[in-house]
């Protein structure tokens, strides 16, 4: 295994970490009630990452049982607390209920200390202002903190870049769960930023939202050879000294040979890789005149469409195949919500507002058109 410092956290944490969410059973309400099958599956797995040198874990309370299976697989394993780290993530409106939300996770996890919390989704500028403000959840972090029972305050967020790198500008956290891959390099920034603010940077999904790679098309398979597509994309990111970690949401022990296969002895890109890469680069020329380079300079939409994500899609879907990764992902659109928020393609009213701001003059609407054509799915009851 190898392992890298956690940012200002000064905690040499693994590259791998194992996430605590894809559990059999995990999204079962209700949360307390743990099949056996679950605490099996949990054991084996938890055991097995201790035993290649995993040594950080994360969970979250919307994990839903997550918590509560480590919780009891994590007191019946002969590991001291003080040989592993442990993340979990929550939300709250206000100071007092964010110290008795991460009170009851600790009883949940049967812990006295959790050694990384994150504030569970920093999305929007409003969020932010909530957290950060004079009695919101930050100030009960903070307390918290002061009295031993986490060590290390961050955030996770699925938000827009410009919420992110403010809320990493604000200095009050030690590191962020971050959305950043080969597939979706918009996040950049927030990685050197993180570097120059000494954030640990924590990749998360790499494998699911990062293109569903545990299931990518036959041109990405072929095309990253001899690596598979998720060992490419893990490479890629662990280019980047600043990242420390991505979570592996490993459920199966057949899955650890193939995460496992990351590793290379701290060497990303090697010559090998890099060719990979400029293959998988030279990928999007397939894609023509049509290609979104992702700017979002035609954002804001007045039909709060969400256009560089949608176009990102179709660049997927054309360039490399990924046609399931598009559909997966663009059906999970909430208008309403804020962890992917945004309005379908079919949408657009032709009000032609992001035209002219378009510096490739993409012909937007078509293209959204065409791409919700390709890739809604209506929803069955």
């Amino acid at each position: 295994m190898e392992y890298r410092r956690f940012g200002k956290t000064e905690k040499e944490i693994s590259v791998i970490t194992l996430g605590g969410m894809r559990f059999p059973h995990g999204w079962d309400e209700p949360r307390e009630e743990l099949p056996k099958d679950s605490i099996d599956n949990c054991i084996e797995i938890t055991q097995k990452a201790f035993d290649v040198g995993i040594n950080h874990v994360e969970s979250a309370w919307g994990y839903v049982k997550s918590e509560h299976l480590f919780g009891e697989v994590l007191s019946r394993l002969d590991k001291k607390r003080s040989e592993y780290y442990f993340m979990t993530k929550g939300t709250a409106e206000d100071e007092e209920g964010m110290i008795q939300k991460v009170k009851l996770q600790l009883q949940h996890l049967k812990m006295e200390y959790v050694d990384f919390y994150g504030f569970h989704g920093i999305n929007t500028h409003e969020i932010l202002s909530n957290v950060v403000k004079k009695g919101g959840a930050l100030d009960g972090l903070l307390r918290l903190k002061k009295d031993g029972l986490i060590k290390h305050i961050g955030f996770s967020t699925h938000g827009p870049l410009n919420v992110i790198m403010d809320s990493v500008n604000t200095g009050l956290f030690e590191f962020v769960n971050l959305h950043y891959y080969y597939f979706y390099q918009r996040n950049y920034p927030v990685v050197a930023l993180a570097k120059h603010k000494d954030l640990g940077v924590f990749i998360i999904s790499p494998n699911d939202k990062g293109g569903q790679l545990w299931n990518a098309s036959e041109k990405v398979k072929n095309t990253c050879k001899p690596l598979t597509p998720i060992q490419f994309n893990a490479r890629f990111c662990l280019s980047h000294p600043e990242i420390a970690t991505m979570s592996f949401g490993i459920n199966e022990l057949s899955q650890f040979k193939e995460s496992l296969g990351v590793l290379n002895n701290g060497i990303y890109f090697s010559p090998e890789d890099r060719e990979i890469m400029v293959s998988m680069d030279k990928m999007v020329s397939n894609i023509g005149e049509n290609y979104c380079t992702y700017c979002s300079e035609c954002l804001p939409c007045p039909e709060k469409i969400n256009i560089p994500e949608i176009l990102r899609f179709r660049n997927m879907a054309v360039g490399y195949d990924m046609i399931n990764f598009g559909r997966y992902r663009y059906n999970m659109f909430e208008p309403d919500g804020h962890w992917f928020p945004g309005n379908f393609g079919n949408k657009c009213t032709d009000c032609n507002d992001c035209l002219s701001r378009c510096p490739l003059q993409l012909k937007i609407p078509s293209l959204l058109r065409g791409t919700h054509s390709l890739l809604y799915r209506e929803k069955t009851p």
